[in-house]
């Protein structure tokens, strides 16, 4: 969207982002259905949630971890894992180009206690990056189901940067398409360059969208819902105390 100078407000952004959170509504529901019964089954047969993402994308992992009114059997998985978990030096991490390299996905899984049932909902906007691509082709070698959350225009038009070529949506068994432009950002300057990123936002929309159906299903048929409460309630702690129990080493305690 190119605009000039005297259109640049706090309303342009609105417009726009409201304009792709309805278009998201609008176009996606089917996939976050089908999304939906996967995670579902993955619950009911004792899998959790395993979300993976990196950069600004680990935002949409926030929404699904760790977040009040949302699942609890459900871990992050980061590239800060191997610093967190796996005794890395931290400058190892500190380069925001190391998401590119494939050999990270694997160090990172081996960190975690991986059920048959899990499920992996993977974010990336570009979809391209060697670290996501190569936790698609592991969870999928391992026979975990892969729900994908990407841009299908921004991938469309990059080469990949994982040595087999692929992109996450090829590996996905459902890709949930967030909507935005190549390169993310949507409104455009005098100058040429480009802000109001809408990946973030409409995400975020997915996560809750998914999660959302998820509780219905499983309502549906009358399996329990293990939500989270939120911490900073007084009955927070003792509910989700007793949530965390049953999953035991396999849930990651999430950070404050």
């Amino acid at each position: 969207m190119t605009t000039d100078a005297e259109t640049i407000d706090q309303n342009a952004a609105a417009r726009i982002l409201l304009a792709a959170a309805d278009r998201l509504v609008a176009t996606q529901a089917e996939a976050i259905s089908a999304a939906a019964r996967l995670v579902a089954d993955g619950l009911r047969a004792g899998g959790l949630i395993q979300a993976f993402a990196t950069g600004h994308s680990r935002s949409i992992t926030a929404e699904i971890v760790g977040r009040a009114g949302g699942l609890v059997p459900a871990n992050a998985l980061s590239i800060k894992d191997l610093v967190m978990y796996g005794g890395a030096d931290p400058r190892e991490i500190l380069d925001p180009t190391v998401e590119r390299d494939p050999a990270l996905a694997q160090r990172i899984l081996d960190l975690v206690e991986l059920h048959p049932s899990d499920v992996f909902v993977i974010t990336s906007n570009s979809g391209g990056n060697g670290s996501v691509v190569e936790m698609a082709r592991l969870a999928k070698d391992g026979g975990h189901p892969v729900i994908a959350i990407t841009s299908a225009e921004h991938s469309g038009q990059i080469t990949s940067r994982h040595p087999s070529g692929q992109r996450l949506f090829e590996l996905a068994d459902v890709v949930i398409d967030n909507g935005s432009p190549r390169g993310d950002a949507t409104l455009e300057l005098p100058t040429g360059v480009r802000i109001t990123p809408t990946s973030s936002l409409t995400g975020v929309l997915i996560a809750q969208l998914l999660l959302t159906e998820v509780c219905g299903l499983l309502l549906a048929t009358g399996d329990e819902v293990p939500v989270l409460v939120s911490a900073n309630v007084p009955e927070g702690d003792a509910h989700n105390e007793a949530l965390f129990a049953r999953y035991g080493a396999r849930l990651r305690p999430s950070e404050p």
